[in-house]
């Protein structure tokens, strides 16, 4: 499970959220660009830091700026896939992959034991090994930062912006994808996105931000979520 209450002093607005995702969970921060949802990630990841509040991870703390506890990005058990994929131009898909392992600092988790070969089987790239990220297509280089996302053997999964830069037919096989890791990892994901369609199909819980602040939630199948948030955003 995963715990957030995080507040963040930023330019033009102040960050204040709160929510909990469980195991086997995935919540969605949706809404228009600029308005805190990447921040909430990076606070997670532990890439920045809040100004205050908690942030726990199965029990564990991963921030509290009561008890002055703010544990490295490097340690905390947390895959990340972000927006521009973040793959090592001069890397082969595989050197890529394998830092996934060497990038983690904790012991094994739970989970699947893992082959890197399997494991870019499993997202249909494992014929693209021996080729450089210029060589691949927006949709390749998704799904090799997946598959390196996963070789820590994550305990939370965090995308931000995963469906953006991909066709019709891209993103309806990356929402197939994460079902099938949901079902399977069976651990809190949280995903950034703009795109309501994306909400509807993946979020068993949606969170919908304006400028830092929570101005809607509820769970999948919540209608007219842009409606109901927008007449919030008016009030």
């Amino acid at each position: 499970m995963l715990r957030v209450s995080i507040k963040k002093e930023l330019p033009y607005f102040d960050l204040d959220v709160e929510f909990q995702v469980d195991n086997n969970q995935i919540l969605v921060l949706w809404g228009p660009s600029g308005a805190g949802k990447t921040t909430v990630l990076e606070c997670i990841a532990g890439l920045r830091s809040p100004s205050e509040g908690s942030i726990e991870l199965e029990g564990s703390i991963l921030y509290s700026s009561q008890f002055n506890v703010n544990i490295p990005a490097r340690n905390r058990r947390v895959g990340y896939l972000f927006q521009d994929y973040a793959l090592f131009p001069h890397m082969t898909v595989k050197q890529n992959v394998i830092y996934g392992i060497r990038s983690c600092k904790m012991p094994t988790q739970k989970g699947p034991t893992l082959d890197f070969t399997a494991v870019l089987d499993s997202f249909g790239v494992l014929h693209l090994i021996d080729r450089y990220p210029g060589q691949l297509s927006g949709g390749e280089k998704q799904r090799v930062a997946l598959a390196r996302a996963l070789m820590s053997q994550p305990q939370l999964l965090l995308l931000d912006e995963p469906f953006s830069a991909l066709d019709h037919q891209s993103k309806k096989n990356l929402h197939q994808e994460i079902l099938r890791l949901k079902d399977e990892w069976r651990i809190p994901m949280v995903i950034v996105t703009h795109d309501e369609e994306d909400s509807r199909l993946l979020g068993d819980i949606i969170i919908s931000l304006h400028k830092g602040r929570v101005v809607q939630r509820g769970p999948r199948g919540e209608k007219r979520i842009r409606e109901m948030s927008l007449k919030k955003l008016r009030t």
